[in-house]
């Protein structure tokens, strides 16, 4: 994707709140060889980008104003208002083609309904993880990451191991927890299913 900025020389909350009077929002570029970049962006264009998936899991070309070139870069963070729709500050990172990055790439959940676990069951598909922190160089970068339910049976769950990440791409664990829960398959009225492995207790 691509967005539009312009050099911001003036620094200070005091520059940011104009700034945000008139409508652009204050960002910056860090990352690289080169030093931090002050930059603004239209609020009403930087606005409707972040409501797209791919905005925050994707290298987005950044065309500076009065530059040579289109700069490649990463969504870093967002700073919201408190109550109000409106974009506060976004940082953004440089990308270099040699050097992997680490990032959050988002689950697409696909084929539930057809899964014996709510065909035939009636169970409810939880997703524990929603998205992954994983490393890999800039050109291997998925906007997502699909986890196919349709093999899904009541009371069962899917582990990262179950899934098939893109090549080049490699999990980031947290915790030592190099296997996690991804999704599971509530049977409505009980509980979710136990994690392999663990047996029952024993009957009163």
């Amino acid at each position: 994707m691509k967005f539009n900025a312009t050099a911001r020389s003036v620094q200070g909350s005091s520059a940011s709140r104009r700034l945000r009077r008139a409508g652009r929002v204050p960002a910056i570029v860090y990352g690289g060889t080169a030093a931090p970049l002050n930059i603004e962006l239209d609020h009403n264009e930087i606005y409707h980008a972040l409501r797209k998936e791919e905005f925050h899991a994707s290298i987005l070309q950044m065309a500076l104003e009065g530059a040579a070139k289109e700069e490649q870069v990463l969504l870093r963070s967002v700073q919201w208002h408190a109550y109000k729709p409106q974009v506060l500050h976004v940082d953004f990172q440089r990308v270099d083609a040699n050097q992997a990055l680490r990032t959050k790439v988002p689950f697409h959940f696909v084929n539930a309904e057809i899964s014996p676990a709510v065909k035939l069951g009636g169970a409810i598909i939880s997703h524990v993880l929603t998205e992954l922190e994983v490393t890999c160089l800039p050109a291997a970068l998925p906007q997502f990451i699909e986890v196919d339910l349709k093999d899904l049976l009541p009371g069962a769950s899917v582990h990262l191991a179950d899934i098939k990440l893109p090549k080049g791409v490699t999990y980031v664990p947290h915790g030592g927890d190099d296997n996690p829960l991804v999704a599971s398959a509530v049977v409505k009225g009980g509980a979710a299913a136990a994690e392999e492995g663990e047996a029952e207790a024993p009957a009163a």
